[in-house]
């Protein structure tokens, strides 16, 4: 993560500016709908481009009682600076920080035997117990345990290690495969087996702190999946989770991030004058033509050559012809900004600018994919990082 503090005094080529009071904004609203159970804001992948320390302190700030991680290195550095509270980490490979993650008292999710066996050794080799959070496979059919006999193999060797002194057993969850997609079969087929799965697990003697599956869109539209826990990732830096229901500001949602380029050069050209590479844009008359120093190193996605928009002084450009990887132009009509005007290619979209949903459309993708790959090249400058009162 490349962070500036604090808006620089010098112009930079490109910034994505980060409103930590729009996050802590969107954490409130979560809250508020989360039917009284405790929020989880998901921070992996660097916060979906947003820089996961100032995030998490923001959310935490907020009322996020939880973090959550994809990787356990992600969470491991959450500790190192300082973040303290519950941490949850699920994706886990063999021969991962096991050791680690139980020395910094981190949540560690087990779906299987094999990462539960490691688990337990870790424990023993620590000699501290691990908080373990036994993940089941209601549908989605990626991590986690199957249910049936699975099921029943890893809630047994779980309660015996937890007999042992080896681990307690904080959390039983799951998640959601079409929650943004209200009405699908999907959902309360996986409500009615996660319930079912619970059930069987707190039978066997299993009490956990949290039961939870509500991703971000579950914990807009589907209150019966609240449990004691929802976990909001893109919903945090107030991006729809389901654009078709509705958009951030439907849900009471703010967009976190505004990502900006400086004009680098602006010239006139001759109609018929071809732009960028392959010449799939040629200009139909004469016209000026805008330079946008980013491209697809810094996250721009090449999908939206022809069709990604900037707000360029107040007017919306269209990117003409294909993004490069350092830089893509704009067919200005005719008018002449000056070099150095601020090109805003996404923000909130009530000052007038494209919204990475914009860019998502253009693209050919989801808006959590525009948000999460911009690139380390363009630095962070978080704004509001002071709560008000």
């Amino acid at each position: 993560m490349n962070e500036t503090a604090t808006a620089p005094t010098a112009p930079l080529r490109a910034r994505a500016e980060i409103d930590l009071a729009a996050l802590r904004a969107n954490v409130r609203a979560l809250r508020a709908r989360a039917s009284g159970a405790a929020v989880m804001a998901v921070v992996k992948s660097d916060a979906y481009g947003h820089g996961a320390v100032p995030c998490a302190r923001a959310a935490v700030e907020a009322g996020a009682s939880w973090l959550g991680t994809a990787t356990p290195e992600e969470a491991l550095a959450l500790r190192k600076a300082g973040l303290p509270g519950r941490i949850m980490c699920w994706l886990w490979t063999p021969g991962g920080p096991w050791r680690e993650a139980i020395e910094a008292d981190l949540d560690v999710s087990v779906g299987g035997m094999w990462a539960l066996r490691e688990l337990v050794a870790a424990a023993r080799e620590a000699g501290l117990p691990a908080r373990v959070q036994l993940k089941a496979d209601t549908g989605l059919g990626r991590g986690g345990c199957q249910p049936g006999g699975d099921w029943a193999e890893l809630v047994a060797e779980a309660l015996r290690a937890q007999s042992e002194g080896l681990l307690r057993v904080t959390g039983l969850w799951s998640h959601f495969a079409c929650a943004d997609e209200p009405g699908h079969p999907s959902i309360a087929a996986q409500l009615t087996l996660f319930r079912e799965m619970l059930a069987y697990a707190e039978g066997q003697g299993v009490r956990p702190e949290v039961r939870h599956i509500a991703n971000s869109p579950a914990t807009l539209t589907l209150p019966e999946s609240h449990f004691d826990l929802v976990r909001t990732g893109i919903a945090v830096y107030g991006i729809s989770p389901s654009p078709e229901l509705g958009g951030p500001a439907d849900f009471g949602l703010r967009p976190v991030m505004t990502l900006s380029a400086s004009i680098a050069l602006v010239k006139h050209v001759p109609g018929g004058h071809g732009v960028s590479y392959g010449h799939r844009y040629v200009t139909p008359g004469a016209t000026t033509l805008g330079l946008v120093p980013v491209g697809y190193a810094d996250g721009i996605p090449r999908h939206a050559s022809g069709a990604g928009p900037v707000l360029v002084d107040g007017k919306w450009r269209t990117v003409a012809g294909r993004i490069a990887m350092d830089q893509f132009v704009v067919d200005l009509g005719g008018d002449e900004p000056a070099t150095g005007t601020r090109a805003v290619l996404f923000g909130p979209g009530d000052r007038g600018e494209p919204t990475a949903e914009d860019w998502a459309q253009a693209a050919g993708t989801i808006a959590y994919e525009i948000v999460t790959r911009i690139g380390t090249r363009v630095p962070r400058v978080y704004v509001n990082e002071e709560q008000a009162g």
